[in-house]
């Protein structure tokens, strides 16, 4: 299958900078954090733990987009929608360490909340661009 992601932009995904991952909370309104991704060349991949309200909304309402600014250029982004396909349990942390790694956050031990960490896959099926 391939990416939606323009070649003109496949950088924001690629380099390690923040993108804004917007979700649907039950009462129809949006939620918006910060987050550190991984871009595997189909999914964009992030880590949450079962206890965050990013879990249960993804979980019950599985559409979402993530919008990504480079920070060199703040008018060129990248908005991406589509679809999380999957969320696997992560109970030891180890995407948290990949992603730690990625964004030179060295861990000193494992993440405090590792037992309840899940890795989630999203497939962007649209994306809109500057």
């Amino acid at each position: 299958m391939s990416s939606v992601i323009p070649a003109s932009h496949l950088d924001l995904v690629e380099r390690p900078v923040f993108c804004h991952l917007a979700t649907i909370r039950a009462d129809g309104t949006p939620h918006v954090n910060p987050m550190w991704f991984l871009w595997d060349g189909e999914f964009l991949c992030f880590t949450t733990s079962t206890k965050r309200a990013k879990y249960k909304e993804l979980s019950e309402r599985p559409s979402a987009a993530v919008s990504i600014n480079d920070p060199d250029a703040p008018y060129r982004y990248l908005e991406l929608r589509g679809t999380v396909e999957r969320i696997e349990p992560d109970p030891e942390g180890e995407f948290f360490a990949v992603l730690a790694d990625r964004y030179s956050r060295p861990m000193d031990g494992p993440v405090g909340d590792a037992p309840t960490r899940v890795r989630i896959y999203l497939r962007p099926a649209h994306a809109t661009f500057q």
